[in-house]
């Protein structure tokens, strides 16, 4: 059955930006960066972080004003001090974590999102506007729930429908599909790409996920520091050009082959696992799970199904509310002691917030699994500087962590630089066991290669490597057997190699 036609305005606007500029003190965000976007095009914005992408869209849409430079749009230029003016231009954007407010209805966020909301609101006559509008949408929400209550899939939907809404057709989308499932984020793209090829709607989306630029976009902009470093029609690129314009001729460590081997002997047992969240409802309910030796078990899912809570647990950052876990066949509580004993290492989401320190130096965190001992202390109290930083400097080289020194605090690195540095702790002495929780979240193409290959690495020396990651394409390309978590509970299994991406899909929705 084929869509109905939008109730839009015929024709989706262009966009020009020439020469822009902007400057933060000292530093260079945008250098003369020019991008053109042709109507209703679906066009993608490539670049590692701190190429200066989000400045660029936060210059179009208003918040920041660029030092040099011009935007046209239609070939007219104009001026943007500010959001409203950029939503009077048509101009909108969708971010990548939800804006609409959880406790209100779709109804009541739409219509308070208007530039005038009258002091007393005719409600049968919004929802009668409202419901003629999205009788013209190709996917429709419901008025009437609470954004708190849709699904992921849903919530987007309803982000951009409300731009639509606000009468935008220039769209600029922030990593879109983090929170979404396959096939949700297919829906969801797909049927903008639909409307874009009517010439409907002109799209900038900022993605690191180059499936969906070769799914999708029509064209990419790339940038390197803050620079134009390419562009060009995706049909005429291959995903190793676009990735040299994002990072250059430099040498960018690939992914290892994986050692073709028999798992071992389990080193991971769970058992009638329960856990509470931090409300203490239920999180992970009566999950089983073993991780053997030489493997890679990745769990995937949507982010706020029991993960994090499972991770916590295994980490000793929460305690169960039931149910047993063994490494080594031995009961595993998750102390340091026991973490130590069997070799238990573990790179948590957000390692600066929940596994460094962050005004301690690099050095600092990365003696602090074995501070304690030879030759880091003495007797076990009198800690030694010198061999600290001795192996720190070894483990930045080994493992190529930018900093100025490893005397500098570890909240001045970048995200991808504290991965590394709390992926190199933790790999740096013997490691049977390790847990890891979306090591490549939000980083970029270089980093992302790096990381993997760590992973990579552990499971062909015969460490077992249990990976939660809600990036599919990560799962997919790393791990050795799949499972999907789902309400606290794993759905559904399957060796790497049968995966069948529709079933994992349908799994992560709960189906």
């Amino acid at each position: 059955m084929t869509a109905p036609e939008p109730n839009l305005p015929e024709g989706a606007p262009a966009l020009e930006v020439i020469g822009y500029s902007k400057r933060f003190g000292s530093f260079a965000a945008l250098d003369d960066v020019s991008m053109k976007v042709r109507s209703g095009s679906f066009h993608v914005l490539l670049g590692e972080n701190g190429a200066g992408k989000s400045t660029l869209v936060k210059c179009i849409m208003g918040y920041y004003k660029p030092d040099a430079g011009q935007i046209m749009i239609n070939n007219r230029e104009v001026e943007i001090p500010n959001p409203k003016q950029a939503h009077e231009h048509g101009l909108g954007m969708v971010y990548q974590h939800f804006t609409l407010v959880p406790n209100m209805t779709v109804l009541e966020n739409f219509l308070l999102s208007r530039a005038h909301v009258p002091a007393v609101v005719d409600w049968a006559k919004a929802r009668a506007e409202l419901e003629t509008f999205l009788a013209g949408m190709p996917f429709k929400v419901p008025l009437d729930a609470a954004v708190a209550d849709l699904a992921a899939g849903e919530k987007q939907k309803a982000e951009i429908l409300r731009q639509l809404y606000l009468k935008c057709r220039f769209i600029i989308l922030d990593e879109p599909t983090s929170v979404l499932t396959p096939a949700e984020a297919d829906e969801v793209l797909g049927t903008i790409k639909r409307m874009t090829r009517r010439g409907l709607l002109t799209v900038l989306m900022i993605t690191h996920k180059f499936r969906e630029v070769n799914a999708f976009a029509d064209a990419v902009t790339v940038l390197r520091r803050g620079q134009l470093a390419g562009a060009g029609r995706v049909a005429d690129l291959d995903n190793a050009a676009m990735a040299e314009m994002m990072i250059g001729r430099r040498e960018v460590r690939q992914a290892v082959n994986r050692v073709a081997r028999e798992a071992g002997t389990p080193v991971l047992e769970v058992e009638g696992l329960h856990a509470a969240d931090d409300t203490g409802q239920a999180a992970v309910e009566g999950l089983d799970l073993t991780v053997r030796a030489g493997e890679i078990v990745g769990i995937a899912g949507v982010s706020g199904n029991g993960q994090r809570e499972l991770i916590e647990v295994l980490g000793g950052q929460r305690h169960p509310g039931g149910g047993t876990i063994k490494v080594h066949g031995e009961p595993y509580g998750a102390t340091r002691a026991e973490m130590l004993r069997h070799k238990v290492a573990c790179l948590p989401e957000e390692p600066l917030r929940n596994a460094c320190v962050g005004f301690m130096s690099v050095a600092d965190n990365m003696a602090f699994r074995r501070f304690d001992q030879p030759p880091f202390a003495r007797n076990g109290i009198w800690l030694r500087r010198a061999p600290m930083r001795t192996a720190a400097r070894e483990l930045i080289a080994r493992y190529r962590v930018k900093t100025r020194s490893a005397d500098s605090p570890v909240a001045s690195l970048s995200g991808g630089n504290v991965q590394r540095a709390v992926l190199a702790r933790e790999l740096s002495g013997d490691v049977d066991l390790l847990i890891v929780a979306n090591p490549c979240f939000g980083l970029d193409f270089g980093a992302v290669a790096e990381i993997r290959a760590q992973i990579v690495e552990a499971r062909n020396r015969g460490v077992a490597v249990l990976l939660v990651s809600e990036d599919l394409d990560e799962i997919l390309e790393l791990a050795d057997r799949i499972c999907v978590m789902f309400e606290g509970r794993l759905m559904y299994e399957t060796p790497s190699g049968a995966a069948d991406v529709g079933a994992i899909g349908r799994a992560m929705a709960g189906h």
